[in-house]
């Protein structure tokens, strides 16, 4: 029985080509997978290139801490705002402050003359007013301390400035009532030809002229040992109906449906509300 023989699955080597010149033969390696040959020759001046790693730093972003701070802010302005609350809802309840009251007792026109020139260039106004005013503190706990005050009386319909006069400082104790007789209102001055045209209709009407009084003022409340800060307020005393004066005799004007209230006037900068 004869034996067979397989040729070998290894590829034989090729003897390297002699070198020229009687040199060395040149030095190749062959890889058996696919036949490619890769030369492994060592370059010493070929190094790897140095890549710098770059150092991440862990930092806290901002964010977060503007979110807290905006957080906390809110956060203390309510927590106040319902402190606030409370504080004046007790207060309210164990004192139940009110406004003060002002009434408008009488109205005495003494003069009330507007002149006109002939030739219509020049017109004047003279007045005097007998004023009297009533100042009423409602609150058991609380009183008010009033700055002088001004005065003033207008035409209800035109706003025609009428005169002015002034009150003097006083003070308002809880439960207590101030009245002030014979208020001086007055003026002399000269008007434009506007202004004129706006009051001549309201002196001749059969009813009367349409007033109002108005007073100018700042205010202090105090409570026990406590003291607010001043506080501007006006009281508009409206519906009064006067007449223009007979002879020397005063006119006694109508103030049965004058009615007075008082607001607050918050200055801020050059308003006034």
């Amino acid at each position: 029985m004869s034996d067979k023989v397989f040729p070998s699955s290894k590829p034989t080597a090729t003897a390297a080509p002699p070198a020229a010149n009687g040199g060395a033969p040149a030095s190749t390696n062959a890889t058996t997978n696919g036949g490619t040959t890769k030369s492994h020759l060592y370059n010493p001046t070929s190094r790897p290139q140095y890549r710098p790693q770059p150092h991440h730093r862990r930092h806290r972003p901002r964010r977060n801490y503007c979110c807290c701070c905006c957080f906390w802010t809110i956060l203390v302005i309510l927590i106040l705002a319902l402190l606030v609350a409370i504080a004046g809802s007790v207060f309210y309840v164990l004192y139940r402050p009110h406004r003060p009251s002002f009434t408008l007792a009488s109205l005495r026109i003494h003069r009330l003359n507007l002149t006109t020139t002939a030739d219509s260039s020049s017109s004047h106004l003279s007045t005097l007013f007998n004023l009297t005013i009533s100042a009423k503190n409602p609150n058991s706990h609380l009183s008010f301390s009033y700055d002088p005050s001004v005065v003033s009386c207008v035409s209800s319909n035109s706003d025609v400035f009428i005169g002015n006069g002034t009150l003097p400082a006083f003070v308002s104790n809880s439960k207590n009532s101030t009245t002030f007789k014979g208020v001086a209102v007055a003026t002399s001055s000269d008007l434009d030809a506007e202004t004129v045209n706006n009051l001549r209709p309201d002196l001749k009407k059969k009813n009367g002229i349409s007033l109002k009084v108005e007073m100018d003022t700042k205010v202090t409340v105090k409570m026990g040992g406590l003291k607010s800060k001043k506080v501007g307020i006006r009281v508009s005393c409206d519906g009064i109906k006067g007449v223009v004066p007979k002879g020397k005799s005063p006119a006694v004007a109508n103030v049965a449906g004058a009615k007075c209230k008082v607001d607050l006037r918050i200055k801020i900068w050059k308003w006034t509300f």
